[in-house]
């Protein structure tokens, strides 16, 4: 039975495929980081669709946000304006479309070995106190390790990329 869900998460993940592969195949960098910000557009949407508010909205506001715009201020201020990606040739062109055809095999064997059955899934999420506790915390399944050091690394990038700039 065809339903709104359904059309809806159809549409949404046609515009993630469609968007990722212009994101990789596209020629011009700047294009590419257009691409990627479609493809955490249409991610944010499944989440909203699960009904996992607050998935969708970090989604849009960390990854579609912040990291898509770190991408575009690193992309130009350290490359020209006119900067195209050069073609594969010979051997990474082979090595390219196998490493494709083997994790494409390996996602459709995934998705035909297991049932992927609506009833395993719960809609809805968490109170926002037990997320902003899981998140905050210090403990075995805390994150804020994780979120100071990838915050250290975003500051490096940031960093790197202005020195670069400065050399010009």
């Amino acid at each position: 039975m065809i339903t709104l869900d359904l059309i809806v998460f159809t549409v949404l993940a046609l515009f993630i495929t469609v968007s990722a592969v212009l994101a990789v195949t596209t020629k011009r960098i700047l294009r590419a980081a257009t691409y990627l910000l479609f493809v955490l557009f249409g991610t944010a949407g499944i989440y909203f669709q699960l009904n996992y508010s607050f998935l969708g909205a970090v989604q849009l506001l960390i990854y579609a946000g912040g990291i898509t715009v770190l991408y575009v201020f690193s992309i130009l201020l350290t490359s020209s304006e006119g900067d195209k990606a050069e073609k594969l040739k010979g051997y990474k062109l082979v090595i390219g479309l196998i490493a494709t055809v083997a994790a494409l095999g390996i996602c459709l064997f995934i998705m035909l070995k297991n049932p992927f059955v609506p009833s395993n899934f719960e809609h809805g999420e968490l109170d926002v106190r037990t997320i902003g506790h899981a998140l905050m915390g210090t403990g075995k399944d805390g994150y804020v390790l994780p979120f100071e050091v990838i915050s250290i690394l975003l500051l490096a990038c940031i960093v790197g990329g202005i020195m670069i700039a400065r050399k010009r």
